[in-house]
């Protein structure tokens, strides 16, 4: 008689999915996944609504980019899932669809088309560094103050347009921006939102985001501020999801990009997204065990690839960079460990196109709040930053202001290179500038100097 104990082994799983995704070598089981999928899943989904808000701005169609979001989200998440076999959802970029929006469409007053046809440039040159490893040379060559300025000046700059959308903070000839009107139904509509959402933040309740969002949205109609459903056909639609897509997909202009200064466009989508992209990849593989023994992560190559492949198809699509999900880890805490985590979200993703008229419903003060939350959870990384060296201090808080101040994260990033490495130069702490920090500093200052 065996004597072996019947929890002495990890849950043994059969089948195709077992072997596709190496279930049993990961210790996990598909109905795990399953879970940590649907997890992932509820966390993200704010996304659907925030992203076709914010391109909006752009002159898009609001209806066309919830599809765009939604179906650029799928397939890349479905890549990843597929070919990287990681745990981690994938979507348009919080902080690239402001940039997108803000600082070159409406900043540089580039035809959306054009800036998407950027996009598409920036994913292929994301391919071809994935492919030459020279990501893996710029990434370790930025210094570790300037990556974790880069993610909270974004997050600082969100949460300023946040506070724009809410009607909070409002433009003021004199001091150029000011407290908006207080009584004003839509502060009270955003208030009630930011009270309502942080509350679920604060309680770490699952989709407490999109909760609030939809709940934010409920409060809104019963004001008045926004139009009540005139039946289901103002929630669900199961019209051909690729009709509604139609205004924005294959639109790219990618010959009309080459006829603007691409660079700080292409630094900026460059940056943000590759330290954003390994920052998440890292973080998230971190909490599930699936870093190797140098902290180092597998096939991190297939990850990056699919986050390459991912914003081309993006763009086709209709929608600014992809990139990966910090909310991933959301589901990596329900025991998700393989990429069946990420096919679940993906076909989750599909499932959502039904719900694209209730886009329409949801205001732009309804996502505010989001925008502002989001901000404070990318602001948390500023106590890593060692104030006590001013070498330091200096050009992260020239990183930090300079992306709200200018609304530009490009500018930002420029700021920060800039003073980064003179600072360095001039106080005798050269050894710490490389050639990564000295090639981006020349070739911003070209920048301004040639006004491109």
């Amino acid at each position: 008689m065996s004597s072996v104990s019947k929890n002495s082994q990890p849950p043994v799983n059969h089948g195709f999915l077992d072997g596709f995704f190496h279930l049993s070598e990961l210790g996990t089981t598909a109905r795990t996944e399953i879970l940590a999928g649907v997890t992932t899943f509820v966390t993200m989904a704010y996304i659907l609504f925030v992203n076709p808000n914010i391109l909006k701005d752009a002159g898009m169609p609001i209806n066309a980019t919830f599809a765009a979001t939604a179906i650029a989200a799928a397939v890349a998440t479905l890549i990843m899932g597929l070919y990287a076999n990681y745990p981690i959802a994938m979507a348009p970029g919080m902080g690239l669809n402001a940039f997108f929006t803000y600082s070159v469409v409406i900043g540089m007053k580039l035809p959306w088309e054009t800036a998407l046809g950027a996009v598409f440039i920036s994913g292929l040159v994301f391919f071809l560094m994935t492919v030459t490893k020279v990501r893996e040379w710029i990434m370790e060559g930025v210094p570790e103050v300037l990556r974790i300025s880069i993610g909270v000046g974004i997050g600082l700059f969100i949460a300023f347009i946040g506070l724009q959308d809410g009607k909070i903070v409002v433009a003021n000839p004199a001091t150029l921006v000011t407290l908006g009107d207080m009584k004003s139904a839509s502060v009270l509509v955003t208030v009630f939102g930011l009270i309502v959402t942080g509350f679920f933040m604060a309680k770490k309740i699952k989709g407490g985001l999109l909760i609030g969002i939809l709940v934010t949205t409920l409060f809104s109609m019963l004001m008045g501020y926004s139009p009540l459903p005139t039946g289901m056909s103002s929630i669900v639609s199961f019209s051909n999801p690729f009709a509604s897509i139609a205004p924005v997909a294959f639109h790219l202009n990618i010959m009309g990009a080459f006829d603007y200064g691409l660079v700080s466009i292409l630094f900026a989508f460059t940056f943000v997204d590759l330290f954003d992209n390994i920052g998440t990849l890292l973080g998230v593989s971190r909490k599930a065990g699936l870093l190797d023994k140098k902290g180092n992560l597998p096939r991190a190559g297939k990850a990056l690839m699919s986050d390459s492949i991912g914003t081309m198809f993006g763009a086709c699509m209709g929608t600014p960079t992809v990139t990966s999900y910090i909310e991933s880890a959301a589901g990596v805490l329900e025991g998700g460990k393989s990429g069946l985590t990420a096919v679940i979200v993906a076909l989750l993703f599909v499932v959502a196109l039904i719900f694209s008229p209730l886009i329409g419903l949801i205001p732009a003060t309804a996502t505010a709040p989001v925008l502002i939350l989001v901000g404070v959870l990318m602001m948390g990384e500023v106590v890593n930053i060692k104030f006590d060296d001013f070498t330091d201090a200096f050009p992260a808080f020239m990183t930090i202001v300079m992306m709200p101040l200018t609304y530009s994260i490009a500018q930002g990033l420029a700021f920060g290179f800039m003073s980064y490495t003179i600072i360095k130069l001039i106080t005798g702490k050269h050894k710490e500038n490389n050639a990564v920090t000295y090639t981006l500093t020349v070739l911003f200052i070209l920048h301004f100097i040639l006004g491109s």
